[in-house]
């Protein structure tokens, strides 16, 4: 999957591990598009691989205006952002942050 993100000439895709975070996905993977037409392609691609390989359900919402798609894979979640809704959002940091409870480390 990640191979067909470079082929699209994606930009800063990041895998994020969601095992024993919560029970809606093994992974997430957040990728970017510098255009709607760009992040469209990359969803079409992204479900026609992923239609082969075998996975059924596939769930894509969010292609009619293409800043942000959402591919629900069941096992994997891809989001694909434009550059500035990406950063709006932010899942990198709800995601990587550390649980309620924790507070990370001070940087030395």
């Amino acid at each position: 999957m990640t191979a067909s993100l470079d082929d699209d000439k994606a930009e800063d895709v990041v895998v994020i591990d969601l095992n024993g975070k919560t029970q809606i996905a093994d992974h997430m993977v957040i990728a970017s598009g510098q255009s709607q037409r760009q992040v469209s392609a990359m969803a079409d691609h992204l479900r026609e691989k992923l239609k082969k390989a075998g996975l059924k359900g596939l769930f894509v919402e969010g292609q009619t205006q293409c800043d942000w798609v959402l591919i629900d894979g069941g096992d994997i979640i891809i989001h694909l952002f434009r550059p500035e809704v990406r950063d709006f959002y932010n899942l990198e940091k709800i995601w990587t942050a550390p649980p309620t409870g924790e507070v990370a480390a001070a940087p030395a």
